[in-house]
């Protein structure tokens, strides 16, 4: 016996409950994309099929974004890959709190997400960090593609998005997707270049091209500065 317990019933609730929290409400979200999906030019499979398969709500909008501004459906998906590349990040720092091997790391791969990781990272517990991911992602992935069916089939019924003033709610959409994750000063700065980068090409770009800009220039400043803040914490005294 290694003599060390593990996490007691309490515990575990307390995890699961979190867990549904986060996944409802989350998953509730996937309604705006559902409608903003159809109402942009996807018929209510591709939406949900999208939902399904890309799984991660940034990239969704922002491949919704360009299909709606008039733009290839390939930059549309360079653009999506882009900002979906972050969820890589996220499977290498809790892979050592999962240990998933064959079937149930393809599986894995597909739930890592912002929320799963998070919870998952929250846990003092190796067995809560897991529990927390399971559980997490598999209730926002249920919950995000029931409420994508649910828009789309409401987008269906909505018409042209621009008698509504939607054809603004892509943007929308994605800021609120992004701003809760802003919580710091580093992320605030490259967000508001990436903005910048991405807001200057608008007149003289195709469509798609500005995001793929502003999203790279953000992503090569990002790792710059977190390289230079890692380098003058070392440098510090302890």
């Amino acid at each position: 016996m290694s003599g060390v317990a593990g996490p007691d019933r309490a515990a575990r609730r307390r995890v699961v409950a979190d867990s549904l929290g986060v996944g409802a409400a989350t998953g509730a979200y996937g309604v705006s994309f559902g409608a903003l999906g159809t109402t942009s030019g996807l018929d209510v499979l591709q939406t949900c099929v999208l939902s399904l398969l890309a799984f991660t709500g940034a990239s969704q909008f922002a491949f919704v974004g360009v299909v709606a501004a008039g733009g290839a459906p390939v930059t549309g998906a360079v653009t999506s890959v882009l900002l979906g590349s972050r969820n890589l990040f996220y499977g290498l720092s809790i892979a050592s709190v999962l240990r998933l091997h064959g079937v149930r790391r393809v599986l894995g791969a597909h739930l890592v997400i912002d929320e799963s990781t998070a919870v998952a990272l929250a846990q003092r517990h190796p067995a809560l960090g897991r529990l927390g991911f399971w559980w997490t992602g598999a209730s926002v992935l249920v919950l995000w593609n029931l409420s994508t069916l649910l828009g789309a089939l409401a987008g269906t019924a909505i018409g042209d998005p621009r008698t509504y003033g939607l054809d603004a709610a892509v943007g929308a959409a994605f800021l609120g997707l992004l701003w809760p994750r802003l919580d710091g000063p580093l992320p605030r700065l490259v967000a508001l270049c990436g903005a910048a980068v991405a807001a200057g090409l608008v007149p003289s770009t195709p469509a798609g091209l500005p995001i793929i800009a502003g999203g790279a220039m953000a992503v090569a400043l990002g790792l710059v500065l977190g390289r230079a803040r890692r380098d003058a914490r070392g440098g510090a005294p302890t």
